[in-house]
């Protein structure tokens, strides 16, 4: 970002949208939380780097993405509020911004960083909503063109516990019927994630997005992209050039109808991929069905801070030029191609292990002849052993038997992540229930127990409660302002001790409410450890007001000021007994107890009288009138034909309010 950036902070845009804290930034732009002081409600803020605010078709191309954006109406797509184009006081050059639903929670990014790769049912809980935003997308002939981990939100909604899923960074969608005018220079789109045509011709379609949620798939499932490399051009080439390997091939164990899906839906050839999001979400959904996995809580990830912008405003050489001229055209459609089937893939069977075949019967070696009870009590014992060693026979069997359709056994769990212990329990035909505790010692996302426990032997389609450890407790994010028993709360549901420390004075934080935490919010501690919680006792308390009635307007500000306060001329009025121009009184009052910096002066408007007697009537009017007061010429002009003023009232020196009458009369009048 420009150096001018970090001043955004505190701008109100259009008089309406403030802007509070960066969140994150790319290349071409900016994310902000910020405030509709409108309607009073928190938004998120993308805007665009300055230096682009020039370029008017890039300008243009951004209020066109926001009107494309903005008629997505989706639950699991990003709303896009508002755009518009500021020139805030002081700054050089216009911002182009968009004004967009906040999401309060994480990134895919952050998830897959926290927990590496994920459980199957939960990576279909993550890829089910991405699909379905999407397919709205591409029912309106938008496609999205870069759909990555950073670009899925997971946050929390309402009141619900778990996070929801959105997809992020519609700004830069095109209509399909214009998809092909992307420059010839660049391609937009993280390389990880773009698809073979995007890289060979810039080209961006449905089927692109079908390629890029593959690859997130992927993703998620093994923890990593199938492609690396030490530059963007060798990623790309790989893209262009091999094919993408099974996921299964990092995880064996991964169910095979989703694992061919995802080899389907990452084809190189379009042809051979889900037409659209919409296609790919029917797959996906059949192999949930056909694997018998229910949905499971989305976990909200915690922002690892301001990281790279999800946005697509990135680029990259063209590539068709560093491939063989073999490549140059890709990809090569037979004209007999045909699509790929829809089935999800061969049927998952069980397998029922044989039933033990019976001991063949040994013959007896004939025996002499026996009294008649003798041979009653031999048989009654040979029955007996031949009964027990049937119930023990059954008793071994139904314990050692884990495969077949009648029990199975809880396998070791502790130590293994979430995505292992998810396989392995439903590998046994047992379904996991996860939850999270606070651990000192457990790196985050192993499990610390399972209930029941190891070799406990259950119905099929059980349920095992398995516990991940969270790690370490991290002080939560406590903004200036909280009231103390909110953040009281949320250390001690951090497994954390709230300690009240010592007050201080704050002019920005009202009293009663929090400055700061130490250790602050994002510091690991152990379970239990102590946060010491700042509260402000409000700003510092300011001295009395001084006295400075009756002083002059200048020398009353300077004593003001020199006490701390901001005084200012609150307006005039009349005060008999202080001389004009002087000062009559302060708001608050001299000597009381300020609650505020600001002191508003009243000043006398009074108007001193002047001497006109024995001065002509038009002469003494005139006076009067230039001293702001009125000739009040009662009993006209004196007699004998003197014609001057021989009598005032008030007498001269008298203070009167401006605009007073003066009340002239002549000699013998």
């Amino acid at each position: 970002m420009t150096r001018t950036q970090p001043s955004l902070v505190g701008t109100l845009l259009e008089r309406r949208y403030r802007v509070d804290r960066l969140l994150a930034h790319g290349g071409m732009s900016s994310v902000y939380r910020g405030t509709d002081t409108r309607l009073d409600r928190p938004v998120a803020i993308k805007i665009m780097d300055p230096r682009f605010a020039d370029d008017r078709s890039f300008v243009d191309r951004f209020v066109r993405e926001a009107q494309s954006a903005a008629q997505l109406h989706h639950p699991h797509v990003v709303a896009v509020h508002d755009q518009g184009f500021d020139l805030p006081q002081g700054a050089e050059s216009g911002l182009a911004f968009l004004v967009m639903e906040l999401v309060d929670g994480g990134t895919l990014r952050d998830l897959l960083d926290d927990r590496g790769p994920l459980d199957v049912a939960l990576a279909l809980s993550v890829a089910e909503p991405v699909l379905s935003a999407l397919a709205a997308a591409h029912r309106a002939g938008l496609v999205h063109r870069d759909v990555k981990p950073e670009n899925v939100l997971i946050g929390r909604v309402g009141q619900q516990t778990g996070g929801a899923v959105k997809v992020a960074d519609f700004g830069l969608v095109r209509a399909v019927a214009s998809a092909g005018t992307t420059s010839a220079s660049v391609i937009l789109g993280t390389v990880a994630y773009l698809s073979p045509e995007q890289v060979a011709t810039g080209a961006a379609s449905s089927s692109g997005d079908v390629y890029s949620a593959g690859i997130l798939l992927y993703e998620m499932l093994t923890g990593r992209v199938p492609y690396t490399g030490d530059t963007a051009i060798s990623v790309a080439y790989r893209h262009v050039n091999d094919d993408v390997p099974r996921p299964s091939e990092l995880r064996p164990d991964l169910p095979p109808a989703l694992d061919d899906l995802v080899v389907r839906a990452t084809r190189r050839d379009p042809l051979l991929r889900p037409a659209d999001a919409g296609e790919f979400l029917t797959e996906l959904t059949a192999v949930r069905a056909q694997l018998g996995l229910l949905p499971v809580t989305v976990p909200i990830p915690v922002s690892h801070g301001q990281g790279d912008l999800a946005d697509t405003e990135r680029t990259l050489p063209r590539i068709p030029q560093v491939l063989p001229d073999t490549e140059k055209t890709m990809p090569v459609h037979r004209p007999n191609a045909t699509r790929a089937l829809t089935h999800a893939g061969p049927p998952v069977t069980t397998r029922v292990p044989p039933v033990p075949p019976a001991p063949p019967r040994q013959r007896s070696r004939p025996e002499p002849e026996k009294p008649a009870d003798t041979r009653k009590r031999i048989f009654v014992i040979a029955a007996a052993v031949l009964l027990l060693g049937g119930l023990l026979t059954a008793f071994v069997f139904i314990l050692t038997d884990t495969g077949g359709d009648k029990t199975a056994r809880v396998p070791k769990l502790v130590g293994l992540n979430q995505a292992a212990a998810g396989d392995a329990l439903r590998a046994v035909k047992l379904n996991p229930r996860f939850s999270q505790e606070y651990d000192n010692t457990a790196p985050s996302n192993t499990v610390l127990r399972a209930d029941p426990a190891e070799g406990t032997t259950l119905a099929p389609n059980a349920t095992v409660s398995v516990v991940l450890s969270k790690g370490r407790p991290v002080v939560p994010d406590i903004r200036p302002g909280t009231a103390f028993p909110d953040a009281e709360q949320a250390i001690k549901a951090s497994q954390l001790t709230p300690v009240r420390g010592p007050d201080d004075f704050d002019a920005e934080v009202p009293q009663g409410a929090v400055i700061r935490t130490t250790p602050s919010s994002g510091s690991q501690l152990t379970i239990g450890g102590q946060v010491t919680v700042i509260v402000s006792k409000g700003p510092i308390p300011l001295p009395p007001v001084p006295d400075v009635t009756g002083r002059s307007k200048d020398e009353a500000f300077q004593l003001l000021q020199q006490a701390g306060f901001e005084p200012f001329q609150a307006g005039e009025e009349f005060k008999q007994d202080v001389p004009g121009g002087a000062v009559t009184r302060t708001d608050p009052p001299g000597g009381s107890q300020a609650k505020a910096k600001r002191i508003g002066v009243f000043v006398n408007n009074a108007v001193q009288v002047p001497d006109v007697r024995f001065k002509s009537f038009e002469d003494a009017q005139r006076i009067l009138e230039q001293a702001g007061l009125k000739a009040d010429r009662d009993g006209g002009r004196g007699r004998g034909g003197f014609d001057f003023v021989f009598q005032q009232d008030p007498e001269p020196g008298t203070f009167v309010a401006k605009n007073s009458k003066v009340k002239l009369k002549g000699f013998g009048g």
